[in-house]
């Protein structure tokens, strides 16, 4: 137990302190679990990484968990997720509460800023995404198709469809990146054990489902809804956004000023931005009490990534030496990429930028967090004011 409050304690200052999303997460892990306190090395570091890149799910919240594994097994991983991803939920739960008690949400000229700004954070994410993800023409092109054909249908089919063609062009037309040969990582536990996990990952995508259908129970149907999102998103961090509008808002648990409000709210606190999901199960009409709808639906989206981690961990050094899996995990990015670009368009754009003066403050809410650096949670707050105040005048 003493590990345990270890890692939850340095879990929880990087939970209260990390503001940026998943790429800069990596940047405080780094200093914190590498360089400050030395509980791995940069090369298995690196490898951990390139693992929960390859997982879908919460790349980052994946990463601390894999780090609390190496440190103080299952244990250790429970509590290094629990410190990075209560003080933010906790914040997005009681947001929800306030929501409500407005009353009137599509109305509130507050909401209408937190919708703008959801636009330029997404921009963002896509802009340094793209960046890395597609540094040539081929999967730039790739990227292109995929947001063309998101668009196009608009289904959650669609989107799963899509990453699997990116895997697939990954194979055929991108040349193999050179094998890794850095790095090493240790499992914590057998085989054996790990495929019983991964198999309980897979009954439960298979069983969720079906339950939900039988029992027509509104509980059911989010721990349905939120573990089917937890399991089938790749890229995790704002990749999120179009899967779960999908799952929560046609249903009407919430409706989509909720969605976007909280969307943009979840800018503001540090951690992930899969906690998200708090907010959303605190928000979810006929879920009483709220704060348990919240803890419901989070502990539903990140249930696959605490089945998978542990799962995939030995195996994975078998897998990192394989150019052909790196190869089509080139093309599922850049497929991700594309998602993204269609989500930044339909349902953000579509529903935040309705005049110039919107766009006007959406730019300008870019360029303070990619030029001036400005904190995540000020530009939310600056850009809820601005687009109240256009909102007034106009």
């Amino acid at each position: 137990m003493g590990r345990f409050w270890e890692i939850f304690l340095v879990a929880g200052r990087l939970g209260l302190t990390s503001f940026g999303g998943p790429i800069a997460h990596i940047g405080y892990f780094r200093e914190e679990y590498v360089v400050r306190r030395k509980w791995l090395d940069e090369g298995t570091f690196a490898e951990l990484i390139a693992l929960c890149q390859f997982l879908p799910g919460p790349a980052s919240s994946q990463l601390g968990m894999a780090v609390g594994i190496k440190r103080g097994g299952l244990l250790g991983g429970f509590a290094a997720w629990l410190g990075f991803t209560l003080p933010s939920a906790l914040a997005l739960i009681l947001f929800a509460y306030g929501v409500q008690e407005l009353g009137a949400q599509e109305s509130a000229d507050w909401l209408h800023g937190l919708k703008i700004v959801a636009v330029a954070v997404v921009a963002l994410a896509l802009w340094g995404m793209g960046r890395t993800l597609t540094p040539d023409r081929t999967r730039i092109t790739i990227a292109v198709v995929a947001a063309g054909a998101l668009l196009l249908s608009g289904s959650i089919a669609a989107q799963l469809v899509v990453i699997a063609g990116g895997a697939v062009l990954g194979l055929i037309v991108l040349k193999p990146p050179e094998p890794r040969t850095d790095g090493d990582v240790v499992s914590n536990g057998g085989t054996r054990s790990a495929a019983v996990l991964l198999i309980a990952f897979l009954v439960l995508l298979a069983v969720l489902p079906l339950a939900s259908r039988l029992t027509e129970n509104l509980a059911v149907d989010v721990v349905d809804s939120f573990y089917r999102t937890g399991s089938l998103v790749f890229g995790g961090g704002h990749v999120v956004l179009p899967l779960i509008e999908a799952e929560v808002v046609p249903p009407g648990w919430v409706t989509s000023d909720e969605f976007l409000a909280g969307y943009g709210a979840a800018q503001a606190v540090p951690g992930p931005l899969f906690t998200f999901s708090a907010y959303l199960g605190a928000s979810v009409n006929g879920l009483t009490p709220a704060w348990g709808g919240g803890l419901l639906a989070l502990a539903a989206i990140f249930a696959p990534s605490f089945l998978l981690v542990p799962g995939v961990l030995p195996f994975w050094e078998r897998l990192r030496g394989v150019a052909r899996v790196r190869q089509a995990l080139m093309g599922v990015n850049a497929a991700v990429v594309g998602l993204l670009l269609a989500a930044l368009y339909d349902p953000l754009w579509t529903s935040a930028i309705e005049t110039p003066a919107d766009f006007a403050v959406a730019a300008a809410a870019f360029a303070l967090l990619a030029f001036w650096k400005a904190p995540p949670w000020l530009v939310v707050v600056v850009t809820a004011i601005a687009g109240a105040a256009v909102v007034q005048l106009l």
